[in-house]
C-alpha cells in the first residue's frame, strides 16, 4: 500500500528519525524544515493594521516555542 503524501512530500525515512532522536543538528533540522508548513499554519494571527484592513501574518514567537517543544519531544527532554 502506498503511503499518503502531502505536496509530494512524504513521510520522514526511519533512518532521519532515528537521527534526530539520536541528537544528530542536521537530523532535527531536517524534520524542523518538513513540519515547517504545518507550524507555519498553526501560528497564523489576524492583525488589523493602522489601514483598517486585515493582514495575517506568522507569530515568530509562537512558532519558536512549537519548534522547542518538537525538538523537546524527538530528543526526549522533559
Amino acid at each position: 500500500m502506498k503511503q499518503p503524501s502531502y505536496k509530494g512530500y512524504g513521510p520522514l525515512p526511519d533512518a532521519i528519525i532515528d537521527a534526530a532522536c539520536a541528537g544528530d543538528a542536521e537530523a532535527i533540522d531536517r524534520v524542523l524544515r518538513h513540519y515547517d508548513g504545518y507550524i507555519n499554519k498553526l501560528c497564523i494571527r489576524k492583525v488589523i493594521g493602522s489601514d483598517s484592513r486585515t493582514h495575517y501574518v506568522v507569530d515568530e514567537y509562537m512558532k519558536r516555542r512549537l519548534q522547542i517543544e518538537l525538538i523537546h519531544s524527538i530528543v526526549g527532554i522533559g
